[in-house]
């Protein structure tokens, strides 16, 4: 996991983040009025973000993220087809910096929606935010190094290396690292809902 921040997000080459938004919008079933409305751009903008006449900066991908509920990186990824077998070596997890938080996608070759894989690098005193995170499905963390602290529905559970924590995460949750140093976890989100995309709530 790299110790400095990360210089930004880049698109590979096969990847054009113009048709990406697009493609999004419309699996949503938004116009481009409705995506405006969302996420308080302007509606020429967007026509021409997604007509690759302009480059979108950090901050309108991150105002298009909350208002298509997905995250940052998912314009960066390309539309193919979920592989019935993955590979993903260590030396291809890109990380992509949120805050104080590292994120890799584990799934990003399979492509697959069931199971949400990632690893998670925490800086020290990096959490979720104040507001309590809901979504469907369940998620699992478990604790790789460090100490993180989890709060389901009002109770505390620390989690320390080696230590893993299940739940129904309709409940309201929250997380912080409470250590001095990194914390990682591996996060596994298994949404009930096809095409949902809750770790975007994580980082709110």
């Amino acid at each position: 996991m790299p110790s400095e921040k990360a210089s930004g997000f880049e698109a590979t080459p096969s990847v054009s983040v113009g048709q990406r938004i697009r493609a999004l919008r419309h699996q949503r079933g938004y116009s481009l009025r409705v995506l405006s409305e969302r996420s308080g751009l302007n509606i020429n903008t967007l026509s021409l973000i997604e007509k690759e006449k302009t480059s979108p900066s950090v901050s309108t991908l991150q105002h298009l993220a909350r208002a298509l509920a997905v995250p940052i990186t998912a314009f960066f990824e390309s539309n193919e087809k979920k592989k019935s077998v993955s590979l993903l070596r260590a030396a291809e997890q890109k990380p992509t910096n949120i805050n104080s938080t590292w994120v890799v996608n584990l799934n990003k070759e399979w492509g697959g929606d069931e199971v949400q894989p990632f690893l998670i690098t925490l800086e020290p005193g990096a959490d979720s935010g104040g507001v309590p995170i809901v979504h469907t499905g369940y998620e699992f963390a478990y604790c790789l190094k460090g100490k993180l602290t989890y709060i389901v529905e009002n109770e505390t559970y620390t989690l320390e290396e080696g230590d893993c924590l299940i739940f129904e995460s309709h409940l309201q949750h929250r997380w912080q690292n409470i250590h001095k140093e990194q914390t990682q976890m591996l996060l596994v989100l298994v949404p009930a809902e096809s095409r949902a995309t809750p770790i975007s709530r994580h980082f709110e």
